[in-house]
């Protein structure tokens, strides 16, 4: 794929996820907001946990040479 059909597909995922996530607040089954909400918030925790770990590893690497 080229880097313009790559935008464009990425563009339409991002779109149907939204439309998908605005149409389907506080209908039962379907309500994805809370529960994707909680993954975010948990991606973002374990993210700056790993970079941490890794920049205190590195830096200890550091130290060594």
């Amino acid at each position: 794929m080229n880097k313009w059909s790559e935008i464009l597909a990425g563009l339409i995922f991002l779109i149907g996820g939204v439309l998908i996530w605005y149409y389907t607040l506080g209908k039962g089954f379907w309500d994805f907001g809370r529960p994707a909400w909680e993954l975010l918030k948990g991606t973002i925790l374990w993210g700056v946990l790993s970079l941490g770990i890794l920049f205190v590893i590195l830096g200890i690497s550091d130290l060594k040479n």
